[in-house]
């Protein structure tokens, strides 16, 4: 069984369907609210549970009812909760998500998320060490980030960086990353390129491979020579929350298949994704991604 070890956020996503996306100072009524587990972290861990891998979790929730919610949540899809620090003095992280028209706009709040320690990341060296590859994200401290990042490499585990939110990183930072894992905005952030270059220059000059997400388009990814194309999976959308999360899941879990193999794995898991509510509702089991994998290659 694949072993993967994710390193980042846990929120409780407050989401609201609308029939669209409210302007300044603008007040209309929403169809539907829910509060949905959520946090990059988290769902990355949930997807590669779901398709089938051993995973476990480093966090940190706060002691309230949020934080109670998200454990259960997490334990009941089988995740290693070990290094999820729950901290009395801090609320659990929060993402208040507006959904219209198949797309979202999302406002974090990271609390305990914000209190992700290297100290924490070097506490999980055991479970890195053991693992086929390492997921980490920016919505936790950056020095939790570069923690990961330098400790994967160290011990010789591929560490997939999934640079959101984004902002620029140091280079030698972007090395140790066995990919990097954009879309094209985050590209270019990351590099502190101009958004509007062509993003296959952008993926030649980054000094890492990059596996470049472009939502319906499916990916382009680039581990060495020219950047190659992945289609994406025809679907329809009803709420893409989750689905760069779900994308970078399933590249890790099917990533000992070959790098070709895997984007297109994770094109379709990303895909299926999409077509239920929710960032962790829609996220597929492998048994899903196996049958439509079956289907798409008959």
């Amino acid at each position: 069984m694949t072993r993967i070890v994710v390193v980042g956020s846990v929120n409780m996503d407050l989401v609201t369907q609308a029939p669209r996306f409210v302007g300044p100072g603008e007040t209309i009524l929403g169809d539907r609210f829910l509060t949905v587990p959520g946090g990059k972290g988290a769902n990355q861990a949930v997807a590669a549970a779901r398709l089938g891998a051993e995973v476990a979790l480093v966090g940190a929730i706060g002691n309230d009812a949020f934080g109670a919610q998200l454990r259960d949540g997490l334990v009941s899809e089988g995740i290693d909760l070990s290094q999820l620090t729950q901290l009395d003095d801090c609320g659990s992280g929060t993402a208040s998500i507006t959904v219209a028209e198949g797309e979202n706009q999302i406002i974090v709040v990271p609390a305990a998320n914000a209190r992700v320690t290297p100290a924490q990341v070097e506490s999980a060296q055991a479970l890195i060490s053991r693992a086929d590859a390492v997921l980490v994200q920016m919505e936790i401290p950056l020095d939790a980030v570069e923690a990961t990042l330098r400790l994967g490499h160290r011990l010789g585990t591929p560490v997939i960086l999934n640079p959101a939110p984004a902002q620029q990183l140091p280079t030698d930072w972007l090395r140790l990353a066995r990919y990097v894992t954009p879309n094209q905005h985050e590209l270019a952030i990351l590099l502190g390129a101009d958004l509007a270059e062509d993003f296959r220059e952008l993926m030649r000059r980054a000094p890492c491979p990059v596996v470049l997400t472009r939502g319906g388009e499916g990916a382009w990814y680039r581990d060495a020579g020219e950047p190659t194309h992945q289609a994406g999976f025809k679907v329809s959308v009803v709420d893409s929350t989750g689905a760069g999360d779900t994308f970078n899941a399933a590249l890790a879990v099917f990533l000992h298949e070959g790098l070709a193999a895997a984007v297109r794995k994770a094109c379709l898991a990303a895909a299926l994704s999409v077509t239920r509510l929710g960032a962790q509702g829609g996220m597929p089991r492998l048994a899903e991604l196996d049958r439509q994998l079956s289907e798409h290659s008959a």
